[in-house]
């Protein structure tokens, strides 16, 4: 399957404006055979928004899922976007995976939240494991931070996750996050990862880009620059198959020495 990674931060506090450019992006995508796009953390409303997150943020199914059902539908590719999900009085910052027919697949809220901008505008998740099928390929959601956690990775690992979906706010000076912690993390589970970045500064953040898609042999696939652009790439399942019969890390586990853990 072709993956469109979008490294953008749009227009902060327009949510109009960044699904304009969603919509654009998705017919670029569909154009080149992408059957999945995938936009950073909180697109839709931009991340560095202050207290108009709790102002911007809509259910599950509000008005923002309905207008990305219509792009995905119109252009015939799956879409995982991020933003502030309202839960009666609670917001979580979350993405959601919305299929090429433009159906509701999947929805994750962050479960690790980042810093005190983060904790004082979020309450953190509590599914740390959802998934999704599209094109044969079981389809898992996390959101930057979560990616840091090594167990996170693994419980999707030991799910069946094939290719992990990770919309971002990675900022300056955690590059070496992109650089090198999200190759290990796909090789060391032995799975794809789709690693999708903002860009430039935003209100007190400088988001470093850097997006990829690392394959389950660790090596990115594509690389993005500091910069706004579009990347590609491809998860491939009969690579995935061959590599995890050849890497032997889920199979020789251990896991009652690990108890400690937790």
């Amino acid at each position: 399957m072709r993956i469109a990674l979008l490294q953008n931060s749009g227009r902060p506090g327009d949510v109009q404006a960044n699904l304009a450019l969603l919509e654009e992006t998705a017919e670029r995508a569909a154009a080149v055979g992408a059957g999945l796009l995938v936009c950073p953390e909180m697109f839709v409303t931009g991340y560095a928004i202050g207290d108009d997150v709790a102002r911007l943020a809509e259910p599950a199914d509000g008005s923002y899922a309905q207008a990305v059902a219509k792009t995905a539908a119109r252009h015939g590719l799956a879409i995982v976007h991020g933003y502030p999900e309202r839960d009666g009085d609670t917001v979580y910052n979350a993405a959601q995976l919305i299929g090429a027919d433009g159906s509701a697949l999947a929805d994750y809220r962050k479960t690790h939240l980042f810093g005190e901008f983060e904790q004082r505008h979020f309450t953190a998740g509590e599914q740390p494991v959802v998934q999704a099928v599209i094109a044969g390929l079981r389809v898992g959601i996390m959101i930057c931070y979560d990616v840091e956690f090594p167990e996170n990775v693994r419980a999707h690992a030991l799910a069946g996750t094939d290719l992990l979906l990770v919309p971002t706010a990675q900022m300056h000076p955690f590059q070496f996050v992109a650089e090198s912690l999200v190759p290990v993390r796909a090789f060391e589970n032995q799975m794809y990862v789709a690693y999708v970045n903002r860009a430039g500064a935003e209100g007190e953040f400088e988001f470093v880009g850097l997006s990829t898609l690392a394959g389950p042999d660790g090596i990115a696939r594509t690389r993005g620059g500091r910069g706004a652009e579009l990347l590609f790439a491809d998860a491939d399942p009969e690579f995935l198959a061959a590599s995890r019969a050849g890497n032997p890390y889920l199979r020789d586990r251990r896991p009652g020495l690990y108890g400690s853990l937790i």
